[in-house]
């Protein structure tokens, strides 16, 4: 809901040109501070919104912000990379005049932090905003990859299986000893495993382990057996990472991974799709199982390590409710979302099918709570 903000002092009626000069002096003063009061912020929006969470999300979060404080006369929002992770902790944190407003996540809220909220009396509304990939890349000097989801679970696991693995019982586990990416399979390079990757904050490392790790573990008969006689047991050996160098943890700034690969041939990285579609002068997408990480194939779900992408708004502090309100319409307008031309769809974001975006909208109209 776009409110125009701007009234034209020139459609004040015909007696303005009839009046004496010290009278339309006065008048015109009297103009220019109605116009002035008019167009200042009331004082409820004395304070910019805060908004922390994903870097995934970050740049168009911060895109919105910039659009958001043209078009409604606001102070821009401060817009914070903390990683999804960092910004649930802040966003259910005791309420305080610091508390974020919005968290962006690029998962779904988890259950511990849902209730984290809840005990602090923290509402919340959680909107989708559109999807992403997560892709494994190497700079554009390096060879073209394909890596299967099983290859890249052996490439990085802690402990991978050790002879066959046919059932829960009988899988031996080993500390993994796949040195080089030869050492998988003889067609890839013969270069020492070296990924970049998000640290355990970030939502883009929880989508890995989940779409990637999981996957790549569940094509051994054994952990996907175990996975359904103890769930616990199989995350502990899906999500558990190498700590000998083989992957790296680059921290929240997708953009330093990218710059890092760009002067390293032999490694890998691992960020969203969005910084990819930013950066292919530099760096290229492997293909995960046959499939490259293209905006359609993440868009219809072809692409195997594709995600949601969300913001999360608080209810509580009703001061700042139509601020937050005003915020998310314009993340989910037509100049932002739109297929064709929308802004946001220019940056790289895959949008939402069209009931989808609607449901959301309306969501937002109706400041729908979130409950679990």
């Amino acid at each position: 809901m776009f409110t125009k903000m701007i009234r034209n002092p020139s459609q004040s009626g015909s007696t303005c040109g009839q009046a004496s000069l010290p009278a339309r002096a006065a008048l015109g003063a009297a103009l220019a501070m109605a116009a002035w009061v008019w167009l200042a912020p009331p004082t409820a929006h004395a304070q910019a919104l805060r908004i922390v969470g994903s870097s995934t999300v970050f740049p168009f979060s911060a895109l919105v912000a910039e659009n958001y404080g043209r078009g409604f006369l606001r102070r821009t929002p401060v817009v914070e990379s903390t990683g999804t992770g960092g910004g649930m902790k802040l966003f259910c944190a005791p309420v305080s005049d610091a508390s974020p407003d919005l968290s962006n996540a690029s998962r779904r809220i988890k259950q511990s932090e849902y209730q984290a909220c809840r005990d602090r009396k923290t509402r919340l509304m959680e909107i989708m905003v559109g999807y992403d990939g997560v892709v494994v890349a190497n700079a554009k000097s390096g060879p073209r990859l394909d890596l299967s989801l099983q290859q890249l679970y052996l490439a990085l696991a802690a402990q991978v299986p050790q002879g066959s693995c046919v059932s829960a019982n009988a899988c031996p586990m080993q500390s993994n000893p796949n040195r080089r990416w030869s050492d998988i399979a003889s067609d890839l390079p013969n270069v020492r495993i070296e990924v970049l990757g998000p640290p355990p904050t970030s939502g883009t490392r929880d989508a890995f382990l989940e779409l990637v790790m999981e996957a790549g573990a569940k094509q051994f008969p054994g952990l996907a057996a175990l996975r359904k006689q103890d769930k616990s047991a199989f995350k502990r050996i899906a999500h558990t990472l190498r700590e000998d160098g083989a992957w790296i943890d680059a921290g929240e700034n997708d953009n330093l991974i990218v710059q890092k690969l760009a002067s390293n041939a032999n490694a890998l990285g691992v960020f969203g799709f969005s910084f990819l579609e930013e950066n292919r002068d530099r760096v290229q997408g492997a293909q995960i199982g046959g499939t490259p990480p293209r905006f359609d194939l993440i868009a219809n779900g072809t692409y195997p390590v594709s995600r949601s992408l969300y913001v999360y708004m608080r209810l509580d502090k009703t001061d700042r409710t139509e601020d937050r309100q005003e915020f998310m319409e314009e993340f989910l307008s037509d100049e932002a979302m739109d297929e064709e031309d929308g802004y946001l769809i220019d940056r790289g974001l895959i949008p939402l099918p069209k009931p989808m975006l609607r449901t959301m909208q309306e969501r937002v109209e109706r400041l729908e709570e979130l409950r679990l």
